[in-house]
């Protein structure tokens, strides 16, 4: 297979353009080629409004060798880097191990890295049972539309907690840093397609589903896991562990049943908060780690697009992303985080008393405003002061090394919210956040929201070193997008939930300090979003198949 790179064409184009510019590359003609794999899909602004798609592709001749020597001794100098031979190594399915499992491997959690676990365990024969504290993908779309249309909140089965996990109410982005030459990334991205994901997450650089081709996503993926011999009961919440001299032997469902189990992966998600609780409480180490948290910002669409594209709209390309960074002299970093082109923000509330926001998309990505949070991160030492003042509060006394300092800090902020909007999402244009005057009127942005929503003074829910980061950090980016800091943006808050605020140690065979106990996923700090969970329940799954025979 030759790979080629850095193919820049115009991005509206035809496939046969694209062939034609392999044979150009190769000095071949079009009936040597067998196929052409797109590897690797880019977009090219620098010379805006000029785009191009630049394009990474294999290329299948069964002549590789040949082509390459005839381009040389032709005396076409050919770039090692743009031109070469490669072999694509593909995911493997680990073999199983010699240590006979009592029963079957039970998995908490039925977001991407709980998914994910359970699909390769099953593969393997292991018969894995799923437990998931809300209901089903379908059933949990309407409970949400509810809860968005009358503020019925549904504390088990919600935005946070339910089939899929959060990132179902999501853009749905399939991106990630993570470097894995074992070929789970591309396995995840191959087992999204088979269950009706479009073809072109495959290779587009910043590929997204949305949440309406999501659930039918995930439910598809649940059933064929179902059909390989694993279970999935809805509604069934962890509330207790029975812990014998340092390993696992058993789990409490919704405060009443008991179950045996051996192996548990707790593939918790980042809002688990009662769960924290409960680890806590029975010996499982955690720590408190660093996050971030501020508000969701809304921008017109078009505005995003003009900056971006150089014109208000591009149709083969869609709405327009952008991804912002700022240090400041704080020393205090601000960026941009789930940037939703085209998209909704949406009320992500998982606890009576406390809001959340959070982004969203369809995968059209067509509603009028694009919007994104601009957070802020924070450490222990900077939210510690004011996680003891929400546990005071409550009549809890804090120690500076509670593992759930985090915790407490988000709920600090949500409940500031809910309370400064009696349960609505507190709304600010971006001028009176900075001024801290309450808004009394929008602008020319208006609000396209999941949630009943109120104008108020956003900027009064959180600490001075928080707000005046926001405020100088959307001022900043200000000259890096044109408008980005025009005075009607609209801020929206809280957004809390970026990251879990608490790191659950595991060590190399991925157990905790109890015996048996698998944490997994985004909750226990090992994961940034939907594909990075995915590939940290493989690896989990990988972990429990190497040291276990199958279950049958």
């Amino acid at each position: 297979m030759i790979r080629i790179s850095q193919i820049k064409l115009p991005v509206q184009h035809d496939a046969s353009l694209l062939r034609e510019k392999v044979c150009q590359q190769l000095k071949i003609r079009p009936e040597d080629i067998i196929s052409i794999k797109i590897v690797k899909r880019s977009l090219d602004a620098r010379k805006k409004p000029d785009l191009k798609f630049v394009y990474t592709v294999d290329v299948e001749t069964g002549k590789e060798r040949k082509i390459l020597n005839r381009i040389e001794k032709s005396g076409t100098k050919v770039n090692s880097k743009n031109i070469m031979l490669t072999n694509e190594v593909p995911y493997l399915l680990p073999k199983t191990g010699n240590e006979k499992l009592s029963c079957r491997p039970v998995i908490i959690g039925s977001g991407p890295a709980g998914l994910f676990c359970a699909w390769l365990l099953a593969q393997k024969g292991f018969r894995p049972l799923i437990l998931e504290r809300g209901s089903d993908a379908c059933k949990r779309k309407a409970q949400v539309d509810a809860f968005w249309e009358d503020g019925s909140l549904h504390p088990d089965s919600n935005v946070q907690f339910g089939e899929g996990g959060a990132g179902t109410f999501s853009d749905g982005k399939l991106n990630t840093g993570v470097k894995d030459p074992s070929g789970r990334n591309r396995k995840v991205l191959e087992i999204f397609v088979k269950h009706g994901a479009p073809e072109e997450i495959l290779y587009d650089h910043k590929p997204h589903l949305g949440t309406d081709l999501l659930i039918t996503i995930i439910t598809s993926l649940r059933k064929q896991i179902e059909q390989l011999g694993g279970t999935f009961c809805f509604e069934h919440k962890v509330t207790d562990f029975d812990i014998k001299s340092g390993k696992i032997i058993g789990l409490q469902i919704n405060d009443k049943e008991w179950i045996d189990a051996e192996v548990v992966v707790a593939a918790l998600g980042h809002s688990a908060r009662d769960t924290f609780q409960m680890l806590k409480q029975r010996g499982i180490a955690m720590e408190a780690k660093s996050f971030a948290v501020g508000v969701r910002i809304e921008h017109p669409q078009e505005m995003i697009n003009l900056s971006q594209y150089g014109v208000p709209h591009v149709d083969v390309l869609g709405a327009a992303n952008y991804k912002l960074t700022h240090q400041l002299a704080n020393g205090h970093g601000i960026y941009s985080f789930c940037m939703c082109p085209g998209g909704y923000v949406v009320n992500a509330s998982s606890e009576p008393g406390y809001l959340a926001v959070n982004g969203m998309s369809y995968h059209a990505r067509d509603s009028r405003n694009a919007n994104s949070a601009m957070i802020v991160t924070v450490n222990p030492a900077d939210y510690l002061p004011y996680a003891i003042s929400h546990q005071q509060a409550a009549g809890v006394a804090v120690a500076d090394n509670d593992p759930l300092t985090g915790m407490y800090f988000q709920r600090y902020l949500e409940q500031a919210a809910y309370r400064l909007a009696d349960g609505r999402i507190p709304v600010q244009t971006y001028q009176d956040f900075c001024r801290q005057k309450p808004s009394t009127a929008l602008g020319e942005v208006l609000p396209c929201m999941k949630g009943s929503y109120a104008l108020t003074n956003l900027s009064s829910v959180f600490p001075d070193f928080i707000r005046q980061s926001i405020a100088e950090g959307i001022q900043a980016c200000g000259m890096k997008i044109k408008g980005f800091d025009r005075p009607d943006a609209l801020l929206s808050g809280v957004e809390s939930r970026t990251s879990s605020p608490v790191r659950i140690p595991r060590n190399e065979e991925y157990m905790a300090n109890i015996s048996g106990f698998y944490p997994c996923g985004e909750g226990a700090g090992y994961a940034g979003g939907i594909t990075s969970a995915a590939m940290d329940g493989l690896r989990v799954a990988e972990a429990i198949c190497k040291k276990y025979m199958n279950f049958q």
